[in-house]
């Protein structure tokens, strides 16, 4: 189904208001966050599905603090030091919706049962391990960077590999958005006042979708990058209702600053013109079991029959659904230090683009 020209017109709009709001962003603190609050999945999470460091990790640095700790091994350990430089909620294979929702209809997940709603409750259950009384909390969670996502990759990823069509997807989309803006909307409750949302990465460019979708028909495929288009326009209709609705938090909440970080058009870049980035790889995964793009169910990364490639840098992907850390440093640099986000971040901490 086309993207219609309601949402066109609405990106041509966000676009223009790029432009303007660095002019309009809410006075900061110059940058001097104290902590770094993240949520999401294996993009985010401390396991580090990759060869090397993810975005969470190069942003931590860019902001003058340690990586950021999980929630389990610090509440287990007690370390509340460690906590006071912020905590990762992220879990592999979370969902932005209930696992109830895809379990209804049939799709199962064999990760976990951990949702959004789950590490949000994580995080107010925790608020006493890192600050000492509620005066205490709200200056923590003033001067925290709340890390909302990516989140929702796993939601249609999941219900895809499930068999579920395209359209039947879409018919969610609403509402991941509403559980990923409604989490936003409870935190700004709680007192947060900076937040960076990412859209979804490219699903589509994923060795995992380009196996299990493959298709004999050269009209499937963007012929600028090798990717699916069906997933793509799935993507699209995600990141414009997501920009949408983080528009609708700015406006209703104009002292809270709210970054939509532009992971997907960061990320898609390297898929178009890799070489320009030292990529000489971008569709095919460096860790796998075989095939065109080196995926197979039967032998996945990790596993006796999987080989890794020699050069990790010069792969985009890492295995059929994460990249590389050479990957997850270009689009960092891009989001972070670039233009790829709205407003850009940068103009609201400026140290982090020196």
């Amino acid at each position: 189904m086309p993207i219609s020209s309601q949402y066109f017109s609405y990106t041509i709009f966000l676009l223009i208001l790029q432009l303007l709001l660095p002019t309009i962003l809410y006075a900061s603190n110059d940058c001097m966050y104290t902590s770094i609050i993240a949520f999401g999945n294996s993009l985010t999470d401390t396991g580090r599905c990759s060869d090397g460091r993810l975005i969470i990790d190069f942003l931590a640095k860019g902001l003058g603090l340690p990586f950021i700790p999980p929630y389990v091994g610090s509440k287990e350990n007690g370390n509340k030091t460690e906590l006071g430089k912020g905590v990762n909620y992220a879990v592999v294979g979370a969902y932005a919706l209930n696992s109830s929702f895809h379990e209804a209809r049939g799709v199962f997940n064999f990760l976990t049962n951990v949702s959004l709603g789950d590490e949000f409750e994580w995080f107010k259950r925790s608020l006493s391990s890192f600050c000492s009384s509620f005066s205490h909390c709200k200056l923590k969670i003033r001067h925290s960077l709340f890390l909302v996502g990516e989140i929702g990759g796993n939601d249609y990823s999941m219900e895809l590999v499930a068999g579920k069509s395209i359209k039947q997807v879409k018919s969610f989309v609403p509402l991941v958005i509403d559980k990923i803006t409604t989490t936003v909307k409870k935190l700004i409750e709680l007192g947060g006042k900076i937040f960076v949302v990412p859209n979804l990465l490219p699903i589509e460019c994923t060795p995992l979708a380009l196996t299990l979708f493959k298709s004999s028909d050269a009209k499937m495929y963007d012929n600028t990058t090798g990717c699916l288009i069906s997933i793509k326009k799935l993507e699209e209709y995600h990141n414009q209702l997501l920009q949408r609705e983080l528009h609708k938090i700015r406006v209703n909440f104009p002292k809270v600053n709210v970054i939509y970080a532009d992971y997907y058009n960061a990320a898609l870049q390297l898929y178009r013109s890799p070489t320009q980035f030292g990529f000489v790889q971008p569709l095919r995964a460096c860790c796998g079991g075989g095939g065109p793009y080196n995926y197979n169910p039967s032998a996945l990364c990790g596993e006796r029959s999987s080989t890794v490639c020699a050069h990790p840098n010069r792969f985009v992907n890492w295995d059929e659904i994460h990249l590389t850390e050479a990957a997850y440093r270009m689009i960092y640099k891009s989001v972070f230090k670039g233009s790829y986000s709205i407003p850009r971040f940068s103009s609201l901490c400026p140290a982090i683009a020196s």
